[in-house]
């Protein structure tokens, strides 16, 4: 009998008190938050590839440019027999002499594009792209490079390379720390909205635990109604971050640089993310039955 009165759908009237109208934004701001946190681990992920897969197996070969235009055709020339020398060595890929033209687009967004370069004192640089960073080959290049141009400097990108992989899984720990918080935070959340929703509906059900009613089932509609409003919340949290990637993805796809993520999530990463609502539902309804039941213990 109390069963049968208890699970009528009004029984409890939790949709109408302020938990309803609480509890699915505030998930949908912790879905967003755990939301977005994997995205900048999963773009991390994919920035650190990218670095590491462009620049493991080059050097980069400074050469001083010189201060008048005699010393910087000679240096030209000096190159010109540095490159022969290089691509005959094996292991040694490709070798590319970096121009004027070049190295002005590559310094365009920072000085503007009205730069000349002879004006300035930039080196010269050589672009060398190996089959493998053995140190052995990097050892001849650099006798190459003494005995051609002893003044050029070698920088093989391992020492600035290693400082933004740190910075790349600093990043990503930081996201899931996030994440952890997060989850952490909606359940203190959950915790304390059902408690509101036990305090306003205290009489209705203080009456049905002395009637006889089984805990498990007077905390069966608290957990029900906290996981629909969580879904719900969920759903709306996974729409905004999937808004605020779209937006973000556009503003960096226009600063067209290889120093920024990608934002393109791929359909693996989506199915990562569809799975915050779930969780953030079954955290809500495990921890709102846990919550009631804990407190229809303390009843007399």
């Amino acid at each position: 009998m109390i069963s049968s009165f208890l699970s009528r759908s009004h029984s409890v009237p939790l949709d109408n008190d302020a938990s309803s109208r609480l509890l699915p934004w505030l998930i949908a701001l912790m879905v967003f938050l755990a939301s977005l946190a994997m995205v900048v681990a999963f773009s991390m992920t994919k920035l650190a590839d990218r670095w590491d897969s462009s620049l493991s197996r080059g050097l980069t070969i400074q050469v001083p440019s010189g201060s008048t235009e005699a010393e910087r055709n000679f240096t030209r020339e000096q190159m010109d027999k540095l490159a022969q020398r290089l691509e005959g060595i094996e292991g040694v890929s490709a070798v590319a002499i970096l121009g004027d033209a070049e190295l002005e687009r590559m310094l365009a967004p920072w000085l503007g594009t009205e730069i000349l370069i002879q004006d300035l004192p930039i080196p010269f640089l050589i672009s060398v792209e190996l089959d493998s960073l053995e140190g052995r080959l990097v050892d001849e290049i650099r006798k190459a490079v003494s005995a051609i141009i002893p003044s050029a400097a070698i920088d093989d990108h391992q020492r600035w390379m290693r400082s933004l992989l740190n910075l790349a899984e600093t990043i990503k720990l930081v996201a899931f720390l996030t994440v952890f918080l997060v989850t952490g935070a909606a359940v203190v959340m959950v915790v304390l909205v059902t408690r509101m929703s036990l305090a306003i509906h205290f009489k209705l059900v203080e009456l049905f635990h002395q009637m006889g009613a089984y805990d498990s089932f007077i905390a069966l509609r608290f957990q029900r109604h906290a996981l629909r409003l969580s879904l719900l919340g969920g759903l709306m949290g996974l729409f905004l971050t999937g808004v605020t990637v779209a937006v973000m993805s556009y503003f960096m796809g226009q600063a067209n640089t290889a120093l920024l993520p990608q934002l393109t999530l791929t359909s693996w990463e989506w199915a990562v993310l569809a799975l915050f609502p779930i969780s953030a539902g079954l955290i809500a309804m495990i921890t709102a039955r846990a919550t009631v039941l804990r407190s229809l213990e303390e009843m007399p």
